[in-house]
């Protein structure tokens, strides 16, 4: 029987039954299915007030996006112009202007509202 989850053990359990779910050939639309993604929405509705993740800072995002684009930390001087602004940026600093902000969105397509988060 389903239920909120409401502590660690609920949550132990719940998480043992969505994998012993997950072992099965499903069928979508059948009683497991439905099942296994009741449970699952029980899940993450736990996990979201129990175990929050947090937004990255704009000089965490800048750094992550440099990384997942191969790029060094200096390809961020030739975005925004001088090479002080990357190291006061990235050493925390400096804070981003709005032109910066702009510029880092349109070329490396970070968000603009990890860009304009509180360091």
């Amino acid at each position: 029987m389903l239920k909120i989850i409401k502590t660690e053990d609920d949550y132990e359990s719940a998480l043992e039954k969505a994998y012993l779910l997950m072992q099965n050939d499903i069928v979508l639309g059948s009683k497991q299915a439905d099942e296994l993604e009741l449970l699952t929405l029980l899940i993450e509705h736990y996990e979201e007030s129990h175990y929050p993740i947090l937004p990255p800072s704009p000089i965490e995002a800048i750094k992550f996006r440099l990384e997942q684009l191969n790029k060094a930390p200096s390809e961020l001087s030739k975005i925004l112009g001088a090479r002080s602004r990357q190291s006061e940026i990235l050493s925390g600093k400096r804070k981003l202007s709005l032109s910066m902000i702009r510029k880092l969105h349109a070329v490396l397509h970070i968000p603009a509202e990890s860009l304009i988060g509180a360091y």
